[in-house]
């Protein structure tokens, strides 16, 4: 038995995935996802990796950023993908779910920190991760500690943008919402104007109006004092109308040079090393449980890693500890990450579109999402990744995606290498330009090439293969007195392989390889499966796969199979 544990344990070792690169699919330039399982003794894991250059690189197209649901603090909450596709018309985005948030009041658990401005204070006893200006992923255990002050000495203020306990001040921003929240007994000095809430510095303004019980409208561009139980006193005697209040919102560590930052947890990779034990305030079931899990991490050259672990599907995908999943990390070469929200919020989508599969079978609505945005033009997929049928018929839909305003020069390159122009330096507002082609002339792999430059004087450059090629055309079937046949016209002589599969793509039957010559052809399905018993009437599809001097090609269609 201990001998049988040991292989297992080898073979989950072996069909780990390698260190993250260029493998995958593309979904944007320079952003690949690939979709991994790993087969330990616990049962099968999948794992889903988005690679994505290191932010803030020198062309200036990478961003990594959270999101926040609606805008604000307390705004509510919304699906990853809802989130992706608020952004989508100023970036191509790909991402995972952000902190986790608490239900009374749809606010972030640990810090937001968004363009330098501080939106939410970090949770002191769990990890919070930021990005600095370099692009460098740091997690690190911060604290707040803030002051205020008016005509008296200097006070304690306990936080920003979050409802305060008894005896505290907060500081709320328009970043909360429209109105601070109703209190009782509480005091309130209004300002407008008011500093942006830039951690580590000194914010001066002058107190507009003064109010009581909360509920006060916060101005756009000022902010709200409150106070509640012994400390609304203060507040009422120290800042009356017209007096200057100067605060301060402290960080600890600074984290001077970091504008960008959300909270999550618990830090799963310290230089390289998996992190067995964080200390972090988190339930032992949160970190021990088998569940979905997600994170963000950095490998040694800068680029950055947003994984996520399916689970809560026995047969698909069983998750991983936290532990574990610091270990899979490691293999994937971070040398810095840490975890985000478990469980069944573990979202991957890309540009609004879902990639994984929910443990709550369906997605989960969730306060932030942590995006990788790419601000270049971007092809978007051919209709058609194959072309077939009568050159004179054939057209394909090409299409880009502008996050700017930009020049733009496109063309189709054909398997001859020699460019189509479509479009040459031409000026176009941000938004999604089509563009239907029919003028094929050669068979092969043809390639729809994009450049643009920007207003900012980025130049970015996307690509998109795809196949003409004629050999194939025209697939039908027709089916009765339990068979099947289908019926195909080939231009030049190829190899020919029939598959029947049922209509969820479950292959039933795979029919021998047979060298056929050019002009109207026939396969026949003789209704039977691998064993010889007959198949159950019903629908199906019929998957023609072709070889010949011109490439692969394949067609499929449905048919209904009458005994």
């Amino acid at each position: 038995m201990h001998a049988r544990l040991a292989l297992l344990a080898l073979f989950a070792v072996l069909a780990a995935p390698a260190p993250a690169s260029a493998q995958g699919s593309e979904l944007m330039p320079g952003v690949i996802y690939d979709r991994t399982v790993e087969f330990t003794p616990h049962g099968a894991v999948v794992l889903h990796v988005i690679t994505a250059p290191r932010p803030g690189d020198q062309s200036g197209l990478y961003a990594l950023t959270p999101v926040l649901a609606r805008g604000t603090i307390t705004g509510g909450t919304e699906t990853v993908t809802q989130l992706e596709r608020d952004v989508s018309g100023s970036a191509t985005v790909a991402g995972i779910e952000g902190d986790l948030f608490r239900a009374a009041d749809t606010s972030p658990s640990g810090i937001y920190l968004q363009s330098g401005v501080l939106q939410h204070p970090p949770l002191g006893g769990r990890s919070s991760i930021g990005i600095d200006t370099t692009g460098a992923l740091h997690v690190d255990r911060v604290r707040f500690f803030g002051t205020w002050q008016g005509t008296g000495q200097r006070r304690a203020l306990a936080g920003v943008n979050r409802t305060p306990a008894p005896g505290e001040v907060v500081l709320f921003t328009p970043a909360y919402g429209a109105r601070a929240p109703a209190v009782a007994g509480s005091a309130e000095a209004v300002f407008q104007p008011f500093p942006a809430a830039t951690p580590n510095v000194e914010l001066s303004a002058a107190v507009g109006s003064a109010g009581a019980g909360g509920g006060e409208p916060i101005p756009p561009g000022g902010a709200v004092l409150m106070a509640t139980g012994a400390a609304a006193a203060k507040l009422r005697a120290e800042a009356p109308p017209g007096t200057t209040v100067r605060a301060r919102l402290i960080l600890q560590p600074s984290w001077d040079g970091v504008p960008t930052a959300l909270g999550g947890g618990p830090e799963l990779v310290r230089a390289g090393k998996p992190v067995f034990r964080s200390l972090e305030d988190f339930t032992n079931d949160q970190v021990t449980s088998r569940s979905p899990r997600a994170a963000v991490a950095q490998l040694a050259d800068g680029r950055v890693l947003l994984v996520a672990v399916d689970g809560g599907r026995p047969g698909y995908s069983v998750g991983l500890t936290s532990f574990e999943l610091a270990q899979a990390l490691v293999r994937l070469g971070a040398v810095t990450a840490a975890a985000v929200a478990p469980g069944d919020a573990v979202t991957v989508a890309f540009d609004g579109k879902l990639l994984n599969r929910p443990s709550g079978r369906t997605e989960m609505r969730v306060k932030e999402a942590l995006l990788v945005q790419y601000f270049g033009v971007y092809a978007l997929p051919p209709s058609l990744p194959l072309v077939t049928g009568e050159p004179a018929l054939a057209q394909e839909t090409l299409a880009y995606k502008l996050a700017r305003p930009s020049t733009v020069t496109a063309s189709v390159v054909g398997p001859d290498g020699a460019p189509r122009p479509v479009e040459t330096n031409v000026a176009h507002p941000p938004g999604v330009y089509t563009f239907p082609y029919s003028a094929f002339d050669v068979e092969g792999v043809w390639h729809w090439h994009v450049v643009a430059t920007d207003d900012l004087g980025r130049i970015s450059t996307a690509d998109r293969a795809f196949r003409f090629d004629t050999t194939l055309r025209g697939l039908s079937v027709s089916s009765g007195g339990g068979v099947a046949t289908a019926r195909f016209t080939l231009s030049r002589p190829a190899r020919v392989r029939l598959q029947i599969e049922t209509a969820t793509g479950v292959v039933v039957r795979v029919l021998p390889a047979a060298s056929l010559g050019a002009g109207a052809r026939a396969v026949r399905w003789d209704g039977r499966l691998p064993l010889g018993t007959r198949a159950y009437p019903g629908t199906y599809v019929a998957h023609l796969f072709v070889r010949s001097e011109a490439g692969d090609t394949d067609l499929s269609v449905s048919f209904t199979f009458r005994r």
